[in-house]
């Protein structure tokens, strides 16, 4: 597998970024443990990649601490390490700023900044031990460049604070040889768009199209091999960002 990481564990890869994220490494020789909330939906999605001999699942929320140890322990079990984190689960909706709950907040707060704070826990806990990994987390350009037609206040607040921690544990953990990075995501062409016209977007990049799931995995393959890079917010936008700067 050359300078590819041994095993990688990756949260929300039952669809999505996180499937074709998990497609890549395996298509690299890596192993990796996957993650979803629904067992059934996960177990497919296992089943869909092949390389059962490389493939693990562990299911349930990653607000639960409990889950990130089980992911863990579940690498450690079947392939003796843990490489690479990525932390690719969240949610994301829409709603205007003075219609969101307390409830609405709360959920994300918790399923993407908790969840992703307690995942990482688990893992730089083990990757202390064996000398050092990378993380990449999953954010979005959002944070950096709003977009006046798309009110998600609740939803952005929780993903600023993964771009934060990212540059926040990237200084606190240089020492101990653990790179942390993270993917910006512009609009890409995942289910979480449903039955949305996802193509209608395309003309706020650069480039005047969506991006496809293949082309966010590329980017995590990238900043989980590079060695000499942390603390970087990578822009998988289509040049959405530069087009507005």
């Amino acid at each position: 597998m050359s300078s590819q990481p041994n095993t990688v564990l990756i949260t929300g890869s039952s669809s999505g970024i996180g499937l074709d994220v998990a497609r890549a490494f395996l298509e690299r020789g890596a192993n990796v443990v996957l993650n979803g909330r629904n067992a059934a939906k996960l177990e497919a999605a296992a089943s869909e990649l092949g390389h059962a001999d490389r493939v693990a699942t562990v299911a349930g929320s990653i607000a639960d601490p409990a889950t990130g140890e089980a992911m863990v322990r579940t690498a450690l079990d079947r392939f003796g390490s843990v490489d690479v984190l990525v932390n690719n689960a969240g949610t994301f909706g829409t709603k205007p700023f003075t219609e969101v709950t307390e409830e609405d907040l709360d959920g994300y707060l918790t399923g993407n900044l908790k969840g992703t704070y307690l995942t990482t826990q688990a893992a730089v806990r083990r990757m202390k031990e064996e000398g050092g990994g990378a993380i990449v987390n999953v954010g979005t350009v959002l944070i950096s460049h709003a977009m006046a037609g798309l009110p998600a206040s609740a939803a952005l607040v929780s993903k600023g604070g993964i771009h934060a921690l990212t540059t926040s544990l990237a200084a606190e953990l240089a020492s101990e040889n653990i790179r942390v990075n993270a993917v910006a995501p512009g609009v890409i062409r995942t289910p979480i768009y449903g039955e949305s016209d996802v193509d209608a977007f395309g003309g706020v990049a650069l480039l005047n199209r969506v991006g496809e799931v293949d082309e966010t995995a590329d980017a995590v393959l990238y900043l989980a091999n590079a060695k000499f890079t942390t603390g970087h917010i990578l822009n998988v936008d289509g040049g959405y960002v530069t087009g507005r700067s």
